[in-house]
């Protein structure tokens, strides 16, 4: 049997988290197919099997931690498969059935019992597996039936977790398995029968007296979500924010999306409006680009990047991620409008690549795709700037005439670093910013 070891993953990863096994003990694999997903303080990360043969093992059940060149799972090479079941029948057809005579025998001298015990840990020596063995038999045929070896009842890690989830003993759910292992099933049918069961019986106990405690489920904090709490935690404690809010009229913005969007669909790209703000970004960042910098980490110097790397949250299953789009400062806007979808489809599936999130000089929190309004963002560090989307609103205005028109208003909020930007810096920025999102055709004069 080979053991495919957890592969170093990069960016200094030591460990992740088995999100979902897409195999079981005993399936036959192919070269390539995928295994299993695991989840790194990054994102998630999809691990193939390296040869064709057939899963032996699973070393790390689903939920728990895995050790980067420790084993993961596991498995026969093909030809080793092969050759394991040939021995086998091999071996089934040169053993000789016992006769019933000699059973007979057996059972009225009292001989042991022909269970099969407890496999021996492997690493031992032939003689410790033996007294293995014999230690194993000898107390399996003491303890209770429905119990395993050494009289306690057999579950895997994962089982024995949900259980303390839901508040409940071992012992009070019924094993299914061998030796009367409590498997996940088990569990998750005591729990339903058990919520079936409640009604009833609440209805005939006291209402108040002996009423149990709401159930509270527990979470551990890992992977993604871990690293942003860190990583906000660390921003919003070392980076003194200050913010700076506007209103941006997006009414011709809109109308030029309108008109562009067919044409981009006719090159396969759908058009948003985050193609049109990443661009305006990367316009505006000529005219103040300490904006597009970042401070040295004994905050002696500032470094002026040549790159506009524009990031993106995403609300992904993984958590926050922030992907960006690389050089927007040379990409015309159906180049960045594929980049856009690219990043968003594989950081919602939590799959987006280490490279893809590295780098980014300034970020975009489009929070009004999801209804709101105001926000106020903590830095990506160690960017220096960070701007929220709020919702569009068609609200009332006054125009050139002092008539009340009807224009899509947008609200944005800033978020600077107070140590190298000040308000009039980033209210030139910003205000470079609005003009080209409120005009978007002057945009035009600045692409190369």
């Amino acid at each position: 049997m080979s053991d495919f070891m957890l592969p170093d993953i990069g960016e200094g990863i030591v460990e992740c988290e088995v999100v979902e096994w897409h195999v079981a003990e005993g399936d036959v694999i192919e070269e390539d197919q995928p295994v299993v997903e695991v989840m790194t303080d990054k994102a998630l990360v999809e691990i193939t099997a390296p040869e064709a043969g057939r899963v032996t093992r699973l070393y790390v059940q689903k939920g728990e931690i895995a050790k980067v060149h420790a084993p993961l799972f596991g498995y026969l090479a093909e030809g080793e498969a092969a050759g394991e079941e040939s021995a086998g029948k091999a071996s089934a057809e040169q053993t000789p059935p016992a006769s019933a005579e000699s059973e007979s025998q057996a059972e009225s001298a009292g001989a042991p019992s022909t269970r099969p015990a407890e496999p021996a840990p492997a690493g031992l020596p032939e003689q410790e597996r033996r007294v293995e063995a014999s230690r194993d038999a000898s107390v399996e045929d003491a303890v209770e039936p429905g119990r395993g070896p050494y009289g306690r009842i057999p579950a895997a890690p994962a089982v024995r977790r949900l259980l303390r989830e839901h508040g409940l003993e071992l012992e009070a759910v019924p094993g299914s398995g061998p030796q009367g292992r409590v498997l996940k099933e088990d569990v998750l049918r005591y729990l339903e029968e058990g919520e079936a069961a409640g009604p009833a019986e609440a209805a005939r106990a006291p209402s108040a007296a002996g009423a149990r405690e709401e159930e509270v489920r527990v979470e551990p904090l890992r992977g993604v979500r871990a690293v942003m709490a860190k990583r906000m935690v660390e921003a919003a404690s070392t980076i003194p924010h200050f913010q700076y809010g506007e209103e941006i009229d997006v009414t011709e913005l809109l109308a030029l999306r309108e008109r562009l969007k067919p044409l981009a669909e006719g090159e396969g790209v759908r058009l948003t409006l985050m193609p049109f703000f990443m661009k305006a970004m990367a316009l505006a960042v000529r005219e103040a680009p300490i904006l597009n910098a970042r401070l040295s980490d004994d905050e002696s110097e500032i470094h002026y990047l040549g790159g506009v790397n524009v990031g993106m949250a995403v609300d992904s299953r993984a958590g926050l991620l922030v992907p960006n789009v690389k050089g927007v400062e040379r990409l015309s806007l159906l180049g960045i409008a594929g980049e856009v979808a690219r990043l968003t489809e594989a950081a919602r599936a939590g799959r987006v690549s280490q490279e893809d999130l590295r780098g980014g000089t300034i970020s975009i929190s489009n929070i009004g795709a999801l209804g709101g309004t105001y926000a106020a963002p903590i830095i990506n560090a160690p960017e220096v700037a960070i701007v929220a989307i709020g919702k569009t609103q068609w609200l009332p205005r006054f125009d050139a005439d002092d008539r009340v028109v009807k224009r899509a208003i947008m609200t944005v909020t800033w978020a600077g670093d107070h140590r190298i930007i000040d308000g009039g810096t980033i209210a030139r920025f910003c205000n470079a910013w609005k003009g080209y999102l409120e005009d978007p055709e002057t945009m035009l004069l600045h692409l190369s």
